[in-house]
């Protein structure tokens, strides 16, 4: 019993593998559900680790030509906000929250999301799109920012996340 003890005791002393990949899912269409996204993915290329983005459903928006520049901060339903939920719905509640965001966001030099896709992908980052909600939403690759590197479906995203840890955000 002591030996087994000893055994588990010297598993859990023996250093970890340092982290090599990571693949991010990005699934949420606000401004709170893209940007920690963005921000691991660069974080994970400023210490050399692979990183590829893998949008689906209203994340796509980060990457949608029509939609990059409109994206805002969820008001309603947002428990993080803090706010009534009847708050929320008040006409402008939105933008203003938006427009504060992106005030903290100027002063600590964090830049917009198209420039932060095209730092992501500049510096070796994959930008993906899923197949089944590019076609669930009618659209082509014209749609998209030119740093998507492909569409994607979910068998080649996980072949592609091989050996990565996977983050759902």
């Amino acid at each position: 019993m002591t030996q087994l003890l000893d055994e588990i005791e010297h598993e859990h002393e023996a250093t970890p593998e340092p982290l090599q990949k990571v693949c991010i899912v990005v699934s949420k269409g606000s401004l709170e559900g893209i940007y920690p996204a963005l921000i691991m993915a660069n974080g994970a290329r400023m210490e050399g680790i692979d990183a590829d983005l893998f949008f689906t459903f209203f994340g796509l928006d980060a990457i949608r030509k029509d939609r990059q520049g409109k994206i805002r901060v969820a008001t309603v339903g947002n428990p993080g906000m803090h706010l009534p939920t009847i708050v929320g719905v008040i006409p402008g509640m939105s933008w203003l929250a938006t427009k504060m965001m992106g005030g903290q966001m100027e002063k600590l030099d964090i830049p917009p999301i198209g420039e932060f896709i095209e730092l992501i992908h500049d510096s070796g980052g994959g930008i993906y799109a899923c197949q089944a909600t590019v076609e669930m939403f009618e659209l082509a690759e014209d749609d998209f920012v030119p740093q998507l590197d492909g569409i994607l479906t979910v068998g080649e995203f996980y072949e592609l996340s091989a050996g990565a840890q996977i983050i759902f955000t």
